[in-house]
């Protein structure tokens, strides 16, 4: 037997262990894994060190540096984030519907977990963390497959938690960090299908690839985040300003941050120039179509990959439309269904920008940053799917059940 599939085994049987553990005894569980990563801040903050000059040696871009980088704060809000999961209605044993047929059986259908999360995930480190948190919350092991970039950092942060699993006398393998991280150890986690429950991979659009082509255990996931805000004729220029330099400036690296701009023509000469000065101003670069170039002299020119561009970097496609028409069927040709807003003043285009789009999240009015599972109510997220079954948009605990039927008669037979 492979070490990998043993490793997976041992999940497997120490899921068992944790689906069995009260609501109380699993958030306790997890406030003493945020208390121990309180307790070894120094120590992981100095491997996260290790792995950023090591990533920076390697010439490593700006944007993953980011997504790498713990700091007091960063690392704080980990642990502030695993005791918000543990303060979450526990959605393990939540009756969803219940029904009694004809014949008198009593129909429910309750969640359960689904049993062991393969988390394969590149540099976010506190991915580390915020799995381990949602998995083990909902009932289930997770065994988590960083990458090299940040293995020092996943280490450290996986010690501390281990260490909370071992003082709770708890088995340790429930939370599993594979430390082989060559790619044919990767490829054979995602052939155990017969163990795995669930793939989700976090990252690169290539590491989504890779997963997505070669699992044979479901996958959920998200290839990149093309997030678009329309711009319509009735705005509010202040309000609309805040949310663009809000959803492009705050983390250009995040998936939820905007990347194209859509704006209607006629409020473009007044609303263009405004934005322009408070993104240029904040380092953005601006590439426009003809009629954006022709009201901000300067702005390059935006071909047809601009506008399917993820540039996690601070750089905005711009286009000026005739309508919400016009608006919606750019974002149809170009989405990821992963977050659209929408900046009007009238409820009625609001209402027909939701329903005529298909993502995964849909704003009005509002900045496309809280496209978040912790934003959301959701506490930690372990991912966003913009795969349409049982989850869609940012994940949290409910999505790492399932709901099964539970049916209780009196001798009923079908006959």
């Amino acid at each position: 037997m492979s070490d990998i599939r043993t490793l997976a085994l041992q999940c497997r049987q120490a899921a068992q262990t944790l689906g069995l553990l009260s609501t109380q005894a699993r958030s306790e569980l997890l406030r003493s894994m945020a208390d121990a990563l309180d307790a070894d801040a120094d120590t992981i903050l100095a491997a996260n060190g290790r792995d950023l000059q090591a990533a920076s040696d390697k010439g490593v871009g700006a944007a993953m540096l980011d997504r790498l980088a713990l700091n007091p704060k960063r690392l704080a809000d980990v642990a502030n984030a695993l005791r918000e999961v543990a303060a979450l209605p526990d959605p393990v044993g939540e009756v969803t519907r219940e029904y009694v047929r004809p014949n008198g059986i009593r129909v429910q259908k309750v969640r359960v977990p689904l049993g062991v999360i393969a988390m394969i995930y590149e540099a976010r480190p506190n991915v580390t963390a915020d799995a381990a948190a949602l998995c083990i919350k909902a009932g289930n092991g997770v065994i988590l497959r960083g990458g090299s970039e940040a293995i020092h950092s996943n280490t450290a942060i996986a010690a501390s938690l281990k260490r909370a699993l071992r003082e709770a006398g708890l088995p340790e393998a429930a939370l599993t960090l594979v430390e082989d991280l060559r790619r044919e150890t990767m490829l054979e986690l995602l052939q155990l299908n017969d163990i795995i429950d669930l793939a989700i991979p976090r990252g690169g659009e290539g590491l989504i690839r890779f997963v997505a082509e070669h699992a044979r255990v479901p996958v959920i996931k998200h290839y990149k985040g093309v997030c678009h805000l329309f711009v319509d004729d009735s705005a509010d220029i202040g309000l609309a300003v805040n949310l663009l330099v809000d959803g492009k400036v705050s983390r250009p690296s995040a998936c939820n941050s905007l990347e194209t701009l859509l704006v209607h023509q006629a409020i473009a000469p007044t609303f263009l120039p405004l934005a322009a000065a408070a993104l240029r101003e904040r380092g953005v670069e601006l590439r426009g179509d003809a009629t954006t170039q022709a009201l901000l002299p300067g702005v390059l020119p935006a071909t047809e990959d601009d506008y399917a561009a993820e540039y996690l970097d601070l750089i905005l496609a711009i286009r000026v439309v005739p309508d919400i028409g016009a608006a919606i069927a750019h974002i149809q040709q170009y989405t990821s269904d992963h977050t659209e807003v929408i900046a009007t003043g009238n409820p009625a285009q609001g209402e027909a920008f939701v329903h005529a789009l298909r993502s995964a999240v849909v704003m009005v009015n509002a900045s496309s940053r809280f496209s978040d599972g912790g934003e959301l109510g959701l506490g930690a997220e372990i991912g966003i799917s913009t795969t349409r079954l049982h989850s869609y948009g940012p994940m949290g605990l409910e999505a790492l059940t399932v709901e099964r039927f539970v049916v209780r008669g009196e001798g009923q037979v079908r006959q």
